[in-house]
């Protein structure tokens, strides 16, 4: 294998070199306190002030207006998918659902124990390898849901949906295209996100939720799951994920460093247009997602005819271009290409694919 590893996982994903070895020296003495991180209380000065600012670099970074709170919560996306019904719906209310893929379907599965789904719109015979545009939304929907990017389809929302209920308000799932451009948080009624992509490691969900829906929650929801408890306690109710949250901090602080959301979102359109062009202009290789539609995250490559993805992967292996398999769904080949991602890593892999295409399998 080369000396030079570059790690193209969907999740858990690259990190910055810099915020792991920030990790590293905190978990023995943690800004020279003279204890590891992962031993102070959460209720201590040190850590109580590291949650605050990490919740200021958020509202920072991505332009948070004044009326959003900022919750670190533990579950990671997938128990959103149930706690968002859980805290907005009752079995006679209807909720809009986009299907975009398979995190999608899997919030529309647990929406559908807490009320009425109605899906606007589906891309799934097409094994998702579009955004739909034409959406039938209900009038009398209480939210809209959406999946902003697809990590298993390599499918990203480049404009958002309007609502038709001027009452009703957008949710989005950004777990694996947060941080990575800038978006209009205005548009928003709730913003959520798992770790382990571009915020940091597993371990912490961040939900962005606008103040004026905490007063449209059910009663009687079990504590744990009350957005109205987490916001009032300042995410302290329970002991949370203070190592997780330390490891969003520094990366938060690496990307402010380098520029912000500016900066990346150009970076990140500049890798994958390198990967995409690749892929167009490869003999050996082609991409099923539509063009407009195309992830800046996750890019989901085929060959183009017959291949042995086996002896391909085996081969970017030797190369130090590592988890390249695709998802099982779709077979083939997915590089995730995360902020983390250096351009030299998009360049290593476009050389193992030419290298490939000419039959030159040099190592």
């Amino acid at each position: 294998m080369s000396n030079k590893v570059y790690n193209f996982s969907a999740g858990p994903a690259v990190l910055p070199k810099i915020v792991t070895q920030q990790l590293s020296e905190a978990a023995i003495n943690y800004n020279d306190h003279g204890l590891s991180i992962l031993e102070m209380s959460h209720r201590s000065k040190p850590i109580s002030s590291m949650v605050e600012e990490t919740t200021e670099l958020v509202k920072e970074i991505l332009n948070v207006p004044e009326n959003y709170d900022i919750c670190w919560l533990q579950g990671g996306a997938s128990t959103q998918f149930s706690m968002i019904p859980m805290n907005f719906i009752s079995k006679t209310d209807t909720v809009d659902y986009a299907d975009t893929g398979a995190w999608s379907a899997k919030a529309i599965k647990e929406a559908q124990r807490f009320g009425h789904v109605n899906i606007t719109s589906s891309s799934k015979d097409s094994v998702y390898s579009y955004i739909p545009k034409e959406i039938q939304q209900d009038s009398s929907s209480k939210y809209l849901h959406i999946t902003s990017n697809n990590t298993i389809y390599g499918t990203q929302y480049k404009v958002f949906p309007n609502l038709i209920n001027p009452n009703g308000f957008l949710i989005a799932d950004m777990s694996s295209d947060i941080f990575s451009r800038i978006i209009d948080v205005n548009k928003f009624g709730i913003i959520y996100a798992g770790a382990q992509k571009n915020m940091g490691p597993a371990g912490v969900t961040m939900v962005i939720i606008r103040h004026d829906l905490l007063d449209r929650i059910n009663d009687n929801i079990p504590s744990m799951f009350d957005y109205r408890i987490h916001v009032s306690k300042g995410s302290m109710f329970n002991t949370p994920p203070v190592y997780a949250i330390y490891a969003v901090n520094r990366t938060l602080h690496w990307l402010k460093d380098m520029g912000g959301l500016s900066v990346i979102e150009e970076k990140n359109i500049r890798k994958s247009d390198l990967l995409y062009n690749e892929i167009e202009s490869n003999l050996c290789f082609k991409s099923s997602v539509a063009p407009e539609d195309r992830s800046t995250m996750n890019v989901p490559f085929l060959f183009d005819g017959t291949g042995d993805d086996a002896h391909f992967l085996s081969y970017c292996e030797d190369c130090g271009l590592l988890t390249l398999k695709g998802h099982r769904s779709v077979g083939g080949f997915r590089a995730s290409i995360y902020n983390a991602m250096p351009e030299e890593g998009i360049k290593a892999l476009i050389n193992a694919m030419q290298s490939y295409e000419k039959g030159k399998y040099v190592k």
